[in-house]
């Protein structure tokens, strides 16, 4: 068999094999062919047709971002996808709910075809998304749970179903929105987003309606009414979600991650289940970036190697239930990989609540591999 792609020399870290070491990966049609020590290839793995000398760097899975917003031109906050996925090492974006059942058919055609980065979706509960404007849930009538359901079933592209629950977004509604998302999500037989941020509702009405699997994002945020109390210790009810298997995820965001939440929660055991950015056309620029410096950031706080690469690759993919196809180098698996950088230097980063923190490490995007295809970064 002749390899399309062989890749040697790098240090390969893949949580979801619990594979930490060097290397050799094949390449062919697209797929991972082979993972093996260096020397160690089986037989029949052929001449590759092409040769990366992978020396100095990471080798991971494609990352993950679990939590973007992707659809430029139609919403207020979208960012174009090439631009925050595989230009920085991320090979699979999800928004989060940018499109409602409505307006998924213009996200597919200006969003998700002509992007390189493999782009999946939360589905808004309101029929136009974001597309309408930032309050789409203010009025019962926008929500389209009939439509969401019979959606979901025909497009595999759709993960999971977003439900924005604070103040702003819900106005004299309350937690209503929510009920009619997690009745969808149900019926669906899908995992349920939920953005969480100022009250009302309060986040323990919020908490009580979430089943396993479902993912409350902005997790880690520094306003009041979080998943902290004022003495900085975990909600009942925070505690009953996450022993159910409702899953936290950071989604920094422009507003909703704080260092001092974050180390306030490390220090009573509890690590984000998956890391992701929020990242939009409006906070591109800081105070998230990329994916890459969030990343970075959870390593200034503590968080080793490892268990960052494995919240935004094996545990995303798993939230997405896509665990055959992305977020592994496992053979048969689609070939994305991202070769990451781990460099000395100093640099100051800035949470959303603007607290500063100096990383004496950090991490880069050299290149990425979406599906076999060798592609450099910025």
């Amino acid at each position: 068999m002749t390899t399309d792609l062989l890749i040697q020399g790098g240090w390969v870290i893949d949580p979801s094999q619990s594979i930490n070491g060097r290397y050799d990966i094949a390449i062919s049609g697209g797929r991972i062919a082979a993972l093996a020590e260096p020397g160690r290839l089986p037989a029949e793995i052929g001449g590759a047709r092409q040769t990366l000398d992978a020396s100095g760097t990471i080798v991971t899975p494609g990352l993950i971002d679990l939590h973007a917003h992707v659809f430029p031109g139609r919403t207020p906050l979208g960012i174009e996808a090439d631009r925050v996925g595989v230009e920085q090492g991320v090979t699979t974006l999800v928004d989060a709910g940018s499109a409602g059942a409505r307006t998924f058919a213009t996200f597919l055609d200006e969003a998700v075809k002509p992007a390189e980065t493999r782009v999946l979706a939360f589905l808004n509960i309101a029929g136009e998304g974001l597309c309408g404007g930032l309050s789409e849930l203010a009025d019962m009538d926008r929500l389209t749970p009939r439509e969401a359901v019979a959606l979901i079933r025909e497009q595999p592209l759709i993960r999971g179903i977003k439900a924005r629950m604070s103040a702003s977004v819900v106005r004299e509604n309350g937690i209503k929105p929510l009920l009619v998302a997690k009745e969808a999500a149900r019926e669906a037989g899908c995992p349920l987003m939920v953005h969480i941020g100022n009250a009302p509702p309060a986040l323990p009405e919020i908490l009580r309606e979430l089943d396993a699997g479902d993912v409350v994002t902005h997790a880690f945020h520094g306003k009041t009414g979080g998943i902290l109390d004022d003495r900085g210790r975990l909600i009942p009810e925070a505690e009953k979600a996450l022993a159910r298997g409702v899953l936290f995820d950071v989604g920094h965001g422009t507003s909703s991650f704080s260092f001092r939440t974050m180390r306030q929660a490390r220090a009573l055991g509890l690590a984000p289940h998956t890391i992701s950015t929020d990242i939009y056309r409006q906070n591109a620029a800081g105070p998230v970036h990329s994916l890459t410096t969030t990343m970075t950031k959870f390593l200034a706080l503590g968080f080793s190697l490892e268990e960052v690469i494995a919240a935004c690759t094996a545990a995303p993919a798993a939230v997405l239930r896509m665990t055959d196809e992305i977020g592994t180098l496992r053979p048969g698996a689609v070939a994305d990989l991202s070769l990451l950088e781990l460099t000395n230097v100093p640099v100051v980063l800035t949470d959303a609540e603007r607290e500063q923190l100096t990383a004496e490490e950090s991490v880069t995007a050299k290149l990425t591999i979406k599906a076999g295809k060798v592609l450099t970064c910025r």
